[in-house]
Order: C-alpha cells, then structure tokens, then sequence
C-alpha cells in the first residue's frame, strides 16, 4: 500500500495515511492570507501535490536553513521571523492551478512559531513542529502524494 498525506485546512491538521488506515494526525499551520496560486501571494495552494525533494537528513531539530541549506543555527518561538526549520518536504503541483507550487517554494516545514501551530499562521508554507517534521519526513518518501484540502 502507498503512503500519502492529507492537509485539511479547516482543522488544521495533517494525516499519514497509508491506504485507508490512518497512521498519524499532526498538528500544522497553513498561511495566515488564506488559500491561493498567485505568485507573491504568501498563500497556501490547493489540490493535488507530491514531495518532489526532501532536504534536511540528519540536522539538528530546530536548525534553520536558508535555500534549503542548513546554516548551524536554530530559530527560537517567538521570533517574528518565519524561519524554515528542521527538515523541508518540497511540494510540486500536480494540477493546473497549482503548478507553479514548486517555483513559488511551498515546502512542509518546521517552524519556530510551534505556539501558533493548529492556528492560520504561515505565509504559504504547511508549518510543522520540529519533531514532527523530522517524523513525518523519516516515514514518506520523494514522490508521496499530498492534498491539501480547502
């Protein structure tokens, strides 16, 4: 049976699912300016995706990385900057509307934000805690399928 995942924006919450036995339920944030493709826009896109590239084996939880490198650092809650942490799950579209997911950096993520996790708190991303991410990127491999449902 295959993996796949599951964002449900309502509730803020993604599923591990595997067939149709759900695995593991985790608490995200999805963008705090709503649902949307437009470049620029900061907003999380709808449909149908898969993890095109994973970046982040082995560093440390909470490290942040710039470009997708990490840089030795690790961001803080309560920072006001929306640091990419951890581990980083690439997203590419796989409708029309949402092409251009994977050129506008859609990624799930950790966050230094954890305290605004189950909340629309992101600019575009799908924010994970730190420990969170780093389980869910050691189960699913390049190539799972995400929806991500309005």
């Amino acid at each position: 049976m295959s993996l796949r995942l599951l964002v449900h924006v309502p509730s803020q919450t993604l599923d591990l699912i595997e067939g149709e036995q759900l695995l593991r339920r985790y608490v995200v944030s999805t963008s705090h300016w709503g649902l949307g493709t437009d470049l620029g826009s900061n907003k999380t896109p709808t449909g149908r995706f898969r993890v095109a590239e994973k970046h982040g084996d082995n560093a440390m939880p909470g490290e942040i990385f710039v470009s997708r490198k990490p840089t030795g650092t690790c961001g803080q809650d309560g920072d006001p900057a929306d640091h990419v942490q951890t581990r980083i799950l690439w997203l590419e579209g796989l409708d029309p509307e949402n092409a251009n997911t994977y050129e506008r950096y859609i990624y799930i993520h950790g966050t230094n934000a954890e305290s605004k996790l189950g909340t629309e708190a992101s600019h575009g991303c799908v924010r994970m805690s730190n420990l969170d991410v780093i389980d869910l990127y050691d189960r699913v491999p390049v190539g799972t399928l995400v929806e991500i449902q309005p």
